[in-house]
């Protein structure tokens, strides 16, 4: 009951996130749900559902075949459907009813693998954590299976070890081509955001070679290995950039370029509170973190990002209150609620600034997203 919402919303789940990733790489994406997650994924999560195909699926699971474990069925209906639609892929993600009977969608892809001899992939999504989960669990596995060693290969693959730290920021500054990793509209919205990033970064003289996954083919993404820095704009693509350093040694740097500034909080991804904040961001690890970064250099007050998307209202409260000299929050508009339930004092002179967030509060503010990559609009 500890991660029960009772007065803000939630977060769009990691089943969501791996279709969200997937979906412009020309695979075929299935939900093993009985039907309510596509319906919800579609209306809420993807707005680029009535401008953009996509082989996104429900498996149509019913009572019987989930109490008495018939996956030989649902096997059967994708190696059909596939023979039928020859995807790039195919990936099988869980809901919560897999998820409590014990579904193995691992296993499931092997065998529908060896039986189409399509990739495919299987991913242990419950419905019950965020997007950021499934998400970075599929750019991963992209990372992993389509990302192909470049002819001419120059870099060997390093250990994460900071010895190599250096060397990667005096290389840094003579990088020519880049993917853009983490990139989606549960982030970013489709207010043109990801247009405005590669232009930011092209303006800086950069070649892009991939952004993941808007706007970019699996074909890009698979060479992805030639470029020489990997820029990590959202949380669910840390998990491709270890992955492609692994496999490449190809260094990454964390930050979302916001007002047409380059900013880099690597450094900061697992940092503490600072308990002196008079600013407080909530929402995506990445975002909030260069946001308060970006806030902090023009208002020269002491802001801080703080990551809700795996965070319970009791928490978030918990945050809040620690914070002695907060003056103002910005977040979602469906997190202002929770303020009922800080301290009064504190929630008093709280001024709360709305910054609507694709991932929490669905297509309900989309019209009112800010393109914070061109401008950061608040008056603080």
């Amino acid at each position: 009951m500890k991660q029960t919402s009772g007065f803000i919303s939630t977060y769009s789940a990691d089943t969501f996130g791996v279709c969200s990733a997937l979906y412009e790489l020309g695979g075929m994406v299935v939900m093993h749900d009985a039907s309510g997650c596509n319906s919800t994924y579609t209306t809420h999560d993807e707005p680029r559902w009535y401008d953009m195909d996509s082989m996104i699926y429900i498996s149509a699971l019913t009572e019987i075949e989930a109490i008495m474990g018939d996956d030989s069925k649902l096997i059967e209906d994708i190696v059909r459907a596939a023979e039928e639609l020859h995807p790039r892929f195919i990936a099988v993600a869980g809901t919560p009813i897999p998820a409590m009977t014990g579904f193995d969608a691992d296993a499931a892809a092997r065998v529908i693998e060896d039986g189409t001899g399509i990739p495919a992939f299987g991913f242990a999504t419950t419905g019950m954590r965020s997007y950021v989960h499934g998400a970075g669990m599929a750019f991963e596995a992209i990372a992993e299976r389509f990302v192909e060693q470049p002819v001419s290969a120059k870099r060997q693959p390093e250990n994460n070890s900071h010895e190599t730290k250096e060397s990667e920021k005096k290389s840094e500054s003579k990088t020519k081509r880049i993917n853009i990793l983490g990139l989606t509209p549960l982030d970013f919205s489709v207010n043109g955001s990801d247009r405005s990033i590669k232009e930011f970064y092209e303006k800086k003289g950069y070649e892009i070679v991939s952004s993941w996954a808007m706007g970019s083919s699996l074909e890009e993404i698979g060479r992805s290995a030639g470029a020489d820095l990997n820029i990590v704009v959202s949380e669910t693509g840390l998990g491709a950039a270890l992955k492609l350093k692994e496999r490449f040694g190809i260094p990454y740097k964390v930050g979302t370029p916001f007002g047409g500034e380059d900013i880099d909080v690597t450094d900061e991804i697992e940092g503490a509170l600072n308990p002196n904040a008079e600013i407080l961001i909530l929402g995506e690890r990445v975002g909030s973190l260069s946001l308060a970064k970006y806030l902090t250099v023009k208002t020269g007050k002491k802001c801080m990002g703080y990551a809700t998307t795996d965070s319970d209202e009791d928490e978030i409260i918990n945050v809040i209150n620690s914070l002695k000299d907060i003056q103002t929050i910005i977040a979602d508009p469906l997190f202002k609620p929770i303020l009922k339930l800080v301290e009064k004092e504190k929630s008093e002179r709280i001024q709360f600034i709305s910054l609507p967030h694709e991932a929490f509060s669905g297509r309900l503010y989309r019209a009112d997203i800010p393109n914070l990559i061109l401008k950061v609009p608040f008056d603080i």
